[in-house]
């Protein structure tokens, strides 16, 4: 790509060493001008600051943009439908969120007249594919500009160096103000990768957890929760109507207090290589938890059993970065319809890091017919001994087997 065809161009910034410095050499590399867009997806910190330090570098366009809701509704709840893990534990808090940032990026690039797109993800992770392949699906003849691939500032000190020589005020970034610590936070979780934990065999320190106290500090007491669902979201707890970012804000403070969501965690790159990392989701540890079970009353056992088998393809497409791709719009529609059914209540106790279901029930949607589940005399609703044939129906092949063994 040549760099004199760069006219304008959008970063994805966040204030921070790494996208400051990146603003920096945007300007001098390409002799662009430099949009910035700061994304709030419930990180937690403040978000207000990187407009001040992009106005004192000289930016005039400038996107401070609250997407908490957006962030909730549009992409974590639908990949909740779908109960998604990736690889058995891993719920997929940094994934989820890559999709919508991308979408705004290339958005504000077309309000902006830009015509490229700039990122800080390194070479070596998953975030540059989720971006890109998401830019790539809604503006297919976006310049994607990855300044980790390109420099040679391959280290903080480097950074640190640059940021001095061309006079960016990198107070913020301090050593002693900086965890040892790769983070990345939004509603769904925090992550932790880098310093100790690049060995898998050490246990993580516990001053490190930010969202979440040790099952053992946790109350002595269990705090019971009552969620109500409509079509497979969360709308309401404890009777309280709630929009869907005020359910995970919710549950990410109850479920912390009660020590909730902790994962340690060796995943399967994308790109190749197997990291480890460290995860807190408290919110997302309860509502996958609490839609298996709305799901166990009111779901099909047919429709439940093929959605068990797409999930991990599903999970795989979200963690790889094709949320844009038809495939994962397709498997999205299905699991979609099987949600019309999952209304209900689901009551969940939290206690010391577990959580465990307490009750659901469905007024209108319950599949469960104590008539016929009971032990007791069920008044000719089943009849017992229907099941001799039903046995040896399913018994023939393997008694046609046993019998040529023989």
């Amino acid at each position: 790509m040549s760099k004199n065809k760069v006219n304008k161009v959008v970063l994805a910034y966040s204030g921070g060493l790494d996208t400051s410095v990146i603003l920096k050499w945007l300007e001098d590399e390409y002799g662009c001008e430099v949009v910035t867009f700061t994304a709030d997806v419930g990180q937690g910190e403040e978000v207000e600051p990187a407009r001040a330090k992009a106005e004192a570098m000289g930016i005039e366009e400038i996107y401070i943009e609250d997407l908490r809701e957006e962030f909730a509704r549009d992409y974590v709840f639908p990949m909740f439908r779908a109960n998604a893990i990736y690889e058995g534990e891993y719920l997929l808090g940094t994934s989820i969120a890559r999709p919508l940032i991308a979408k705004r990026l290339v958005e504000i690039a077309k309000e902006t007249g830009a015509d490229a797109i700039s990122h800080g993800a390194t070479g070596k992770g998953n975030d540059q594919v989720r971006f890109e392949l998401g830019a790539y699906a809604l503006m297919p003849d976006v310049k994607i500009i990855a300044p980790w691939r390109e420099w040679d500032l391959l280290s903080r000190e480097k950074l640190m160096a640059y940021a001095a020589e061309h006079g960016i005020d990198v107070d913020f970034a301090k050593a002693g103000k900086k965890s040892p610590y790769s983070m990345d936070a939004n509603l769904l979780h925090i992550s932790y990768e880098g310093d100790i934990l690049e060995d898998p065999w050490n246990e993580p320190e516990e001053d490190m957890w930010r969202w979440t106290v040790s099952p053992e500090k946790a109350p002595d007491e269990p705090t019971y929760l009552e969620l109500t669902y409509r079509k497979g979201d969360i709308v309401a707890i404890d009777g309280k109507t709630m929009s869907a970012s005020e359910v995970m804000e919710y549950l990410n403070k109850v479920g912390g207090e009660n020590g909730v969501g902790r994962d340690d965690i060796v995943e399967n790159r994308f790109v190749g290589m197997k990291s480890r990392g460290c995860y807190e989701t408290p919110a997302g540890t309860v509502m996958l938890k609490a839609h298996r079970a709305m799901e166990s009353l009111t779901l099909d056992r047919e429709a439940s059993h093929l959605k068990d088998e797409l999930m991990p393809r599903y999970a795989k497409i979200v963690y790889n970065g094709f949320w844009w791709s038809p495939e994962r719009e397709m498997l999205q529609a299905a699991i979609d319809q099987t949600q019309e059914v999952v209304n209900g209540v689901v009551r969940v106790k939290l206690y010391k890091g577990n959580v465990i279901i307490a009750g659901r029930k469905s007024e209108s949607n319950s599949l469960f017919d104590e008539a016929i589940a009971t032990f007791d005399d069920d008044a000719g609703a089943y009849d017992q001994k229907d099941a001799e044939g039903f046995i040896k129906l399913n018994a023939l092949r393997l008694r046609v087997a046993a019998r040529k063994r023989r």
